[in-house]
């Protein structure tokens, strides 16, 4: 069982290791394409309306949703019924489509003016152009999300990990192609390019290869569509803090002036990398093996391997957040380049930093999640944060019209950590007999990580003129090492047994990688 989990876990960490260094680049050709202009601003909002639809039809929730119900049907031997499944769900996520995507095209001109409405009148006409561009993509995403689920719930994880590294890679393409003279439309045919090629094409050449079967089938009677309905009900209709937070983001960031929210969305973006390697591959490998033993009825081992996965994954994903925060305004800058001036960097830094004081929220909730999932409940996840929405809203605001991008940033890392301890609290009473150590890790682990930071910064301010003559990437280097150092001698001093755990599982891998 752990082995299959680390099979996966591996494919799963380089598939996204590779998809966040991509999107990096293609952050990178943002950055040096577009910059913080205004045409940068319109590209980031034009993900609204498209991301939106896919949050009504429960797109982001489509694995965690349908594996349990096509795994069911193969532990079975029921591979026939598991088609039949796939294709009354396929069916009704098409039809819901061609329903929904000629009215909201129609609509696109009457609702980006409350989408944006701080943009000019020539921001307004890019921003419909783009959405228009970028919705049908959300075809691609939502039935290829499905087909994807049908391999993972085999263990065939290979296509569907390659699937976001095409989709990543076509959006560099289009936008360096066309570069300049089309500016953020060629990002935008690269999004609806790449999800054609990746998220799609992919899965369902993997399904081509072995049974696949696609009837025409769509009837509400079909009891594995209401089951998909009912678990993704609570999705469709809640608007959790975790979807929302990057609306609000781009929402008001437009208000305060140009600029913002591609500030914000660089430094969000950063925060991704650690969150997708170490969060969402931990998160993505271990579901099919929860799932299963959750219907072996060993609840209390399928905690028990969650928090254990928890823990360790977040040994990782604070060493990132040690790292960005001492030396962010240098990180910014090797990626985003020389389009954007010392001074936007220094600002993407500073909100690098404070996106990084939830990094381990972001990334234990693509774990922590799946627990709910895993036992059928994706009620209280979303209940829970489409709860905290209004009562963070104000805070979004205050925070905003006090300290402008900062304000957004700290409101944004104090509403997720909020929602995933929360979360973990009601996760840890649904599986009594499970034990987490999870006093025990974060006893050690906020020391480690405030006393790394306290070395890094003074060491920032000690060596800042010493290295003012060396390379952006050079200094970056060496402002990241030494807080590192920093951390890793705290996790030694202070026992952390989950960090001698993840160190082990390293160097295994590194003499398998020399072996081989």
């Amino acid at each position: 069982m752990s082995r299959r989990i680390g099979i996966a876990s591996l494919i799963w960490s380089a598939s996204i290791l590779l998809s966040r260094v991509i999107a990096l680049v293609r952050a990178a050709a943002i950055g040096r394409v577009l910059g913080t202009s205004g045409d940068a601003d319109v590209y980031f909002v034009a993900f609204v309306l498209p991301d939106f639809l896919n949050y009504l039809l429960a797109g982001g929730a489509l694995s965690l949703v349908f594996i349990p119900i096509f795994g069911e049907h193969l532990a079975r031997g029921e591979t026939d019924a598991g088609w039949d499944a796939f294709s009354a769900i396929a069916n009704f996520l098409v039809a819901a489509l061609a329903v929904a995507l000629p009215i909201l095209w129609i609509a696109v001109p009457y609702v980006v003016p409350h989408v944006a409405p701080s943009f000019t009148e020539e921001q307004q006409a890019l921003l419909v152009a783009l959405t228009r561009i970028m919705l049908p993509a959300q075809i691609f995403h939502l039935v290829g999300g499905l087909l994807s689920a049908t391999l993972q719930a085999r263990d065939e994880h290979a296509l569907p990990a390659l699937a976001p590294l095409v989709y990543n890679a076509c959006i560099v393409l289009g936008g360096l192609a066309g570069g300049h003279a089309i500016g953020a439309y060629g990002f935008a045919w690269g999004v609806l390019v790449g999800s054609i090629l990746g998220p799609f094409a992919l899965p369902l050449i993997g399904c081509l290869r072995a049974d696949f079967r696609w009837r025409p089938i769509l009837s509400f009677a079909n009891r594995d569509l209401r089951t998909y309905l009912v678990r993704s009900l609570p999705i469709m209709l809640g608007w959790s803090i975790v979807v929302v937070d990057d609306w609000i983001l781009k929402i008001q960031g437009a208000l305060i002036g140009a600029g913002v929210v591609s500030t914000l969305q660089y430094g969000k973006e950063l925060t991704k990398v650690p969150m997708g390697v170490f969060g969402l591959a931990t998160g993505v490998a271990a579901y099919p093996t929860l799932t299963r033993l959750v219907s072996q009825g060993q609840r209390a081992e399928a905690y028990s391997t969650l928090a254990t996965a928890v823990r360790r994954m977040l040994v990782l994903a604070l060493a990132a957040q040690v790292a960005f925060t001492c030396a962010g305004p240098e990180i910014a800058r090797v990626i985003y380049g020389g389009r954007i001036t010392p001074g936007q960097h220094a600002e993407i830094g500073l909100a690098l930093a404070i996106f990084s004081v939830s990094l381990w929220a972001w990334a234990a909730h693509t774990v922590v999640a799946r627990g709910f999932y895993a036992i059928g409940n994706t009620w209280f996840p979303t209940v829970l944060g489409t709860a905290l929405v209004p009562l963070a809203f104000p805070l979004y605001t205050v925070l905003r019209e006090r300290y402008g991008a900062v304000g957004l940033a700290s409101a944004s890392s104090i509403a997720i950590t909020v929602y995933v301890a929360i979360l973990m609290v009601a996760l840890r009473r649904r599986f009594p007999a499970g034990a987490d150590h999870y006093l025990r890790f974060f006893a050690r682990m906020i020391p480690a990580v405030s006393g790394s930071i306290a070395v890094g910064m003074w060491a920032r301010g000690a060596l800042e003129a010493p290295l003012a003559a060396l390379p952006t990437l050079a200094r970056g280097t060496i402002y990241g090492l030494i807080p590192l150092a920093a951390y890793a001698a705290l996790l030694v001093a202070l026992r952390v047994d989950d960090a001698v755990a993840v160190l082990g599982m390293l160097r295994r891998r590194l003499r398998r990688t020399r072996a081989s």
